[in-house]
């Protein structure tokens, strides 16, 4: 009899568990992720619960938004001078780029900036070894921002760069996200402390009633910033390329120069303040920009601190704007409606879509939802090429040949919505063509996928894939 009572509570509570959750969970939820989640309470309601309470909100929590909201107090200024640099575009964008530059302004708070050069570094070693060459020149500061940053030997050379660089008395700086670099973090921080370098760990998972910090909140960003003179942004961490074994990582960094500097500048202040609530000096906001080149440039950091999911829009919005032909390289693709729409809709005003991704994977359930999303979008027209060889973890975007994007944000839901990433993008023409030569490089160590092709593989595996499609919303 007893036995029989509490199984009613139970079953009562999976129902209130149900009840309760139909009414939370739409809130403030695109319908795919309600849907997702919304699924899996209906199956499984008491562990939907511990995984709701762990991660099913995607946002900061008061204090941090609370944070965020000084800076403006703490750095007067400091946006104004980033947004309005001496070096401004010579000519207006054409007409019809200028709502993309708008909407990124609008979302990042910085503006297109003309007088930059930009030299894009596919190489995985020659990034290490550039960076490594920057820091042993700089002569006033170095600060480093890195999703993951290793004790491996690619760790051990920039930690010896900036060993020497304190050694001169220069100023370092190092942020490193505490779940990217956790199986190294012991070692990474102990080597750095030692060498000098004020570092810090972004985003420590917490659960202290007021300050948690989700484990699926990241900072995602890779910066680096040199006296604030020399910039890079892109897709590479400072680890070994082949960190995972068996696995060869491909990137893409971006090495940058002039008033483009700026703006990543004070999206490490800004990151810097947040973790640690120490307002750096801005004196580098009032000194002269040299002209350093032509690239006509924009930074824009999206993430929980921004007000919408910034990146996402911009991508969109990209595609919506495409005439001629979209590349799109990524490890990752799990869009969600609005993008998977814009591609199929950019086919039929005859606009060519080649989405590349990688072969090989290092994420399973991630590959599982993305495969499951390939039917549609070959049965659409769109082509997808898969890269061999390498993990293909670059991620950029041209369109036309006329703009490109490049930076840490995945096409997927989680770069959308949970991550700090922080992208470049790229409004001149001669700048804009050398990425597409690079991204036509990855067009040719592709294979190209057939709708026929892939409607061939198992059932049981496309049963798979759907499950994991899923769980999308929630990955």
């Amino acid at each position: 009899m007893e036995a029989l009572s509490w199984g009613l509570v139970y079953f009562l509570s999976e129902w209130v568990i149900r009840i309760v959750m139909v009414v939370v969970i739409p809130f403030r939820r695109s319908p795919d992720a309600a849907r997702g989640w919304l699924l899996l309470v209906l199956f499984l309601p008491w562990p939907a619960l511990i995984l709701y309470l762990m991660i099913g909100r995607p946002d900061y929590p008061r204090w941090r938004h609370e944070r965020f909201g000084q800076l403006a107090k703490v750095f007067p200024g400091i946006m104004g001078k980033a947004a309005e640099p001496r070096a401004q575009a010579v000519a207006p964008l054409p007409d019809h780029l200028q709502p993309v530059a708008l909407l990124s302004r609008n979302l990042g708070h910085f503006p297109v900036v003309d007088g930059n050069s930009l030299e894009y570094l596919p190489d995985y070693d020659t990034v290490i070894d550039r960076l490594v060459a920057d820091i042993d020149a700089a002569e006033r500061e170095v600060h480093l921002l890195f999703y993951i940053f290793a004790s491996d030997e690619a760790g051990r050379k920039v930690t010896d760069a900036l060993a020497r660089a304190v050694a001169r008395g220069l100023d370092t700086r190092v942020l490193i996200d505490a779940q990217g670099s956790r199986p190294w973090a012991k070692a990474t921080l102990a080597g750095l402390e030692a060498a000098g370098v004020s570092v810090h760990r972004m985003l420590p998972v917490r659960f202290r009633p007021g300050h948690r910090i989700r484990a699926d909140l990241r900072n995602h960003r890779k910066i680096a910033i040199i006296d604030g003179r020399y910039g890079y942004v892109g897709s590479q961490n400072i680890v070994d390329r082949d960190f995972k074994p068996g696995i060869v990582n491909q990137e893409l960094m971006v090495r940058l120069q002039g008033p483009i500097v700026q703006q990543l500048q004070a999206t490490f202040l800004a990151d810097w303040f947040l973790e640690t609530t120490q307002a750096l000096s801005t004196d580098d906001f009032e000194r002269e920009v040299d002209r350093e080149g032509n690239a006509v440039l924009q930074i824009l950091p999206s993430g929980p601190d921004y007000v919408g999911t910034g990146i996402e829009h911009l991508v969109v919005a990209l595609v919506h704007n495409a005439r001629e032909r979209i590349i799109v390289v990524t490890p990752y693709f799990v869009p969600d409606g609005a993008l998977l729409n814009a591609m199929k809709i950019a086919v039929l005003r005859g606009v060519e879509v080649h989405l590349v991704v990688s072969k090989i994977a290092d994420q399973t359930l991630v590959r599982l939802a993305q495969r499951s999303y390939y039917a549609e979008l070959l049965r659409a027209g769109v082509r997808i090429h898969l890269f061999k060889n390498k993990l293909l973890h670059a991620k950029n975007m041209s369109v036309d040949g006329r703009i490109g994007l490049v930076g840490s944000s995945n096409f997927d839901i989680r770069s959308f919505v949970l991550n700090s990433e922080i992208s470049l993008l790229v409004y001149d023409e001669a700048s804009a063509a050398r990425l597409v030569t690079i991204q036509e490089g990855y067009l040719r160590d592709s294979e190209s996928l057939t709708f026929e092709e892939w409607r061939r593989r198992p059932f049981a595996i496309r049963i798979v894939e759907n499950l994991g499609r899923m769980l999308s919303p929630l990955l």
